[in-house]
């Protein structure tokens, strides 16, 4: 290929890649708009079209994401990767983006509780868990701990996004999501990372600073 035969124009390329996956995914129509939206940008982020087959939500995540989102809630998030990859601008009220991962002494308090590290940082999402938006998109460890420490009384999240990757845990801890009393959105199975939890809030951020799904969403 020539080098000047490839698109190079950003709103042309974005267009076409919406519409790419809108002909490629055309069960995306069966969906609710708003929830069509989210898993259009996740698929868009990961070029894996059959995630729809194993994509799960209660009923009233997205309602409860957005209106989060509007009121300003903060998004914390089980690594600095997802946090990388949510676009500031789309925030609709400046909204906090916080990852304890990168704070001083979670190693310390990871071998006090003995467990991982993205696992012992949840502990400190305690403060700021009240109606906020939790985003998982690496560690099945630091899923299990927020559902344990919810079990306990924690304050309730106003959605909890499970997108935790891997062969160890991952399918477990996105099957006891679903199975909690919590608001979710999540992929069943091994699959999951940071690209498809950021992609997943970035969705849920233009619906709340907009209000509709936009035409190169859904």
């Amino acid at each position: 290929m020539a080098q000047s035969d490839y698109l190079k124009d950003p709103a042309a390329i974005y267009a076409l890649s919406f519409a790419r996956v809108r002909e490629a995914v055309p069960a995306l129509t069966k969906l609710p708009p708003p929830l069509a939206s989210v898993l259009t940008r996740i698929i868009h982020a990961s070029a894996q079209a059959d995630v729809m087959e194993d994509l799960a939500w209660s009923a009233h995540a997205v309602e409860n994401a957005v209106a989060a989102l509007k009121k300003g809630a903060p998004i914390l998030c089980d690594c600095s990767m997802v946090a990388a990859g949510i676009t500031q601008k789309f925030l609709p009220a400046d909204n906090a983006v916080l990852v304890p991962l990168t704070g001083d002494g979670i190693g310390a308090e990871a071998e006090r509780l003995n467990t991982t590290r993205a696992a012992a940082a949840v502990e400190h999402w305690q403060g700021d868990l009240a109606g906020a938006i939790a985003v998982f998109g690496n560690a099945p460890t630091a899923l299990f701990h927020l559902l344990e420490g919810l079990s306990r009384g924690w304050a309730r999240p106003a959605v909890i996004l499970g997108f935790p990757v891997g062969f160890v845990g991952a399918s477990e801890s996105k099957a006891a999501l679903t199975e909690s009393a919590h608001e979710f959105i999540t992929i069943r199975g091994k699959r999951g990372g940071s690209a498809m939890a950021a992609a997943a809030v970035n969705a849920l951020a233009l619906l709340a600073q907009e209000g509709e799904a936009r035409d190169d969403l859904a």
